[in-house]
């Protein structure tokens, strides 16, 4: 599968932020877990504002908790995937959406780790 002739230059920066408004849509309408650390990042993100000393100290705040929302749409991507192609189970099946799971819950301790040195710290 070629690419289209007219993909470049601002259309496809245009075409790119189409499909990752999509993505991000796609994963608010279908994945709970996604929808629940959205959901957080309405305090999270005022939080790491007021809570935050310094410009770098928000960024960091701020930071962690995005890879969180990253960490939980790769692992939505790889559940899909892995869900498209195979409906029985199979040792790698689950060990892929362990490992995305596992991605997950580092970058939830990482943002809890990050919070925690920086507020107490």
């Amino acid at each position: 599968m070629g690419k289209p002739a007219n993909n470049t230059g601002l259309r496809r920066l245009i075409n790119a932020m189409r499909f990752s408004w999509l993505g991000l849509c796609a994963a608010a309408r279908h994945e709970a877990a996604f929808r629940q650390e959205l959901a957080a990042s309405v305090a999270i993100v005022p939080l790491a504002f007021w809570l935050g000393q310094s410009g770098i100290e928000r960024a960091l705040l701020i930071a962690v908790w995005l890879l969180v929302l990253i960490a939980e749409l790769l692992n939505s991507a790889v559940e899909a995937v892995v869900d498209r192609f195979g409906g029985e189970h199979h040792e790698l099946s689950g060990r892929a959406k362990d490992i995305g799971s596992a991605a997950v819950l580092i970058a939830l301790i990482n943002a809890a780790v990050v919070w925690a040195l920086v507020l107490l710290g």
